[in-house]
């Protein structure tokens, strides 16, 4: 809950209120515990807070429960109790919605998301689909090609043919720009199969997702909530893992540095952090490392919800400042070492064994210990976490479709675009060189038909002159022969009317 009059985000109430520093949200934040202990519940109050405060937020969504922002909350005997034990009532609390747009990779239940193959660039690209150093040389190849000869990469299939292509031509390439050897293209068309199996063909195309779309405000000022729906597609990890690269990525790089702000620009909220880093590519989790370290001074806030504290590795829990830990459960020693490590990770309060009250807290109940103005940890306090605006429930499918046609953005990326890129002129290229040969071999077998016909004529020719010649020779010896008997009928003739005479 935001406190205008205090400029303090009201996360939750023990002994004493327990409030985060604007200012500091941007040091980052865990929000742990086991499944059912209330961090569902957590997010949704640092993320309406953030919002009350015209920071725009972004959430994915797993679990498919948080599209209830978009509905006011409704009371029961669990809240009104919390309402009353806090006196949340003399602070304005009340039911109220938020704004909220809808993101889907896959185009279902969102705004369609996709990007360009040349905007998620070769080395991300490389990085995702952990080539060796030979095949990313190769990569980098077949973009400074298509960039040299004017080919855009928008998809898979521009991506996929131009690899071809390049290998098809390799040897033209050879000297201006490097070796390409077959073995790293079929390596390459290898790993660009696999995206493409798990929906990297429906990830990349246009129109591409403006990021900046995310950064609003509805005519309250309060910040936008982006909810990027993620129940099937964190089910692909390959697709899960590009698609946060990029957007990880792209965040960095659109931000300025700015250092320490009253508040953040942009909220993050990572729901089921585990499967940022479980059986992740090794590029995805160096990137989140490197974001989470130097995007503070880009004033974005970024958190992570698990179950546990060590899902998530230390390179990152160490740039962490802000922790809401619910309950956890130790019934193995893996457990029990997971517990003392959290644990040990709070500024310990004298009132409790820290310890001993993590095994022990009830749902909605959480320990919690923020940084100060001074950016000191505080000590850590035992708390209630405060009950959300919006509605626990999911918001029916009605509702969403509802929300979505409404949006300003509606109509801006549901349509796909497929405009002359790489595979289209290569297509192209191909069917020309096609034509150019099928011309060239019906010439060729036209020339070859002629010479054929002019040989066969000859032939005939020769065979005729060849006839001619034996006819005359037969006739000529005929008539010789003939002219013989005759001579000799003449001849014996005279003479025998010689002898008769």
């Amino acid at each position: 809950m935001y406190l205008k009059d205090t400029n303090k985000i009201w996360i939750a109430t023990g002994e004493k209120a327990v409030f985060l520093e604007p200012g500091m949200a941007n040091r980052h934040g865990l929000i742990a515990g086991a499944t059912g202990t209330g961090k569902t519940v957590t997010l949704k109050v640092l993320a309406e807070a953030f919002s009350d405060m015209g920071v725009p937020v972004f959430l994915g969504d797993i679990k498919g429960d948080l599209t209830g922002m978009i509905n006011p909350g409704k009371e029961n005997k669990h809240i009104r109790r919390s309402i009353d034990n806090m006196g949340l009532d003399s602070f304005g609390y009340d039911y109220h919605s938020y704004p909220a747009r809808f993101f889907d990779v896959y185009g279902e239940k969102g705004h369609p998301v996709r990007t360009t193959v040349s905007a998620m660039g070769p080395e991300l690209l490389s990085r995702l689909l952990e080539l060796t150093p030979v095949q990313d040389g190769v990569l980098r190849i077949v973009f400074r090609i298509a960039d040299d000869e004017e080919m855009l990469l928008s998809d898979l299939k521009d991506l996929r043919a131009m690899v071809q292509y390049v290998g098809d031509n390799a040897k033209e390439y050879k000297l201006t720009y490097g070796n390409i050897s077959p073995q790293s293209i079929g390596a390459i068309q290898r790993a660009l199969l696999k995206l493409e199996d798990e929906g990297g063909n429906i990830f990349f195309g246009e129109p591409d997702l403006d990021l900046s779309d995310w950064i609003d405000w509805d005519e309250e000022g309060r910040g936008v909530m982006n909810i990027l729906e993620c129940q099937e597609l964190f089910q692909h990890p390959l697709l899960y893992g590009t698609f946060l690269l990029w957007m990880l990525s792209e965040i960095y790089e659109m931000f300025p540095e700015v250092g320490d702000l009253e508040k953040p620009k942009l909220a993050f909220f990572f729901d089921e952090a585990h499967l940022l880093f479980d059986d992740a590519p090794k590029a995805l989790i160096e990137t989140v490392e490197r974001m989470v370290r130097l995007i503070r001074s880009k004033g974005v806030s970024v958190w992570f919800i698990t179950q546990n504290p060590s899902d998530v590795p230390d390179s990152v829990l160490g740039q962490i400042g802000n922790r809401i830990q619910h309950g956890l459960r130790a019934y193995t020693p893996a457990d029990q070492k997971a517990l003392r490590a959290a644990a040990n990770s709070f500024r310990a309060n004298p009132n409790f064994d820290t310890e001993e009250a993590l095994v022990s807290l009830g749902t909605g109940e959480a320990l919690v210990s923020v940084l100060d103005e001074k950016g000191v940890p505080t000590i850590v306090e035992k708390a209630n976490i405060l009950p959300p605006s919006s509605s626990m429930d999911a918001a029916s499918e009605e509702d969403v479709k509802a929300a979505i046609k409404a949006s300003p953005l509606f109509g801006k990326y549901e349509e796909v675009k497929d405009e002359k890129s790489a595979y289209e002129i290569i297509t192209e290229q191909q069917e020309e060189q096609a034509k150019e040969e099928k011309k060239a071999a019906e010439k060729e077998e036209k020339e070859k038909a002629k010479k054929e016909k002019e040989k066969s004529k000859k032939k005939t020719s020769k065979a005729t002159k060849k006839a001619t010649s034996a006819f005359n020779k037969t006739v000529n010896s005929a008539a010789n022969t003939i002219g013989r008997e005759v001579g000799k009928k003449i001849v014996r003739g005279i003479f025998d009317t010689f002898f008769k005479g």
